[in-house]
């Protein structure tokens, strides 16, 4: 059995914009329902929602039948669950908080069997199919897709370090933690903060990595397209939820 490919990642490193959705409901009846819906991929949270490992396997076991490709943003930058998840069987993997280039070689390390990183080697997990994928461990690291995700305003300044770290695949930029870092906390759009965001896809792009940006603002989310974001998220399961369910009870109880 060959390894799978990931077309996430390949698409990326083609220069073809990616739309995504936010899924922080952790559950695998709610992934398997937008993962038909048409997107390019979809971010299953483990850092800002109540997943835990095994309910994120039951949920990339939800998506597998469908295109829509799974990115788990794990809860830190820490060897031992970016292990098992990728162990799971995710490929795509964004990492919160990362401030400087050799967190990001410690990401990307992370994500390497030796010598080249630290990931512990097993011989029978999902990701090798059970042992069926031939080679896995000499070739896991050409499909696996390392996002970092910067989110303050010191971390911004460090951008071209952390984008020429060999294995990082793409930057993200957190808006909320962003922003708060710059005094605006519980906002996502100030406009002195959205100019820098903008300027960051530039230079994302320009280091020769794939930017990134999560916006439930359509205009928003357009901005950051043109200005050259590559892997966007434009909407959250739970704001999807909670926004239709207002608007529906709305209709009756105006």
């Amino acid at each position: 059995m060959d390894l799978p490919q990931n077309p996430f990642k390949r698409a990326l490193k083609a220069g073809r914009p990616q739309i995504g959705l936010w899924s922080s409901l952790s559950s695998n009846y709610t992934v398997e329902v937008i993962a038909g819906a048409g997107f390019d991929w979809i971010l299953i949270d483990m850092e800002h929602s109540p997943n835990d490992l095994e309910s994120l396997l039951s949920q990339l076991q939800a998506a597998a039948p469908y295109p829509s490709h799974p990115v788990v943003r794990v809860p830190w930058n820490d060897m031992v669950t970016i292990k098992r998840v990728l162990d799971a069987g995710a490929q795509s993997l964004l990492i919160p908080y990362v401030q400087s280039a050799e967190e990001a070689k410690q990401a990307v390390a992370h994500t390497r069997y030796p010598p080249a990183g630290v990931r512990g080697v097993a011989g029978t997990t999902r990701a090798t199919r059970f042992g069926r994928i031939k080679n896995y461990a000499k070739h896991a690291h050409e499909e696996i897709c390392v996002l970092v995700q910067l989110e303050t305003q010191s971390a911004l300044a460090e951008l071209e370090k952390v984008a020429a770290v060999d294995g990082v695949d793409g930057v993200f930029i957190g808006p909320a933690d962003l922003h708060a870092s710059m005094g605006y906390t519980g906002e996502t759009a100030n406009s002195a903060v959205i100019p820098m965001i903008e300027d960051a896809m530039r230079r994302i792009l320009r280091a020769g990595k794939a930017p990134g940006y999560l916006s439930p603002v359509e205009a928003d989310a357009r901005r950051m397209l043109a200005a050259g974001a590559l892997f966007v998220a434009v909407g959250a399961d739970v704001g999807l939820l909670a926004r239709g369910a207002e608007a529906l009870c709305a209709k009756f109880k105006s």
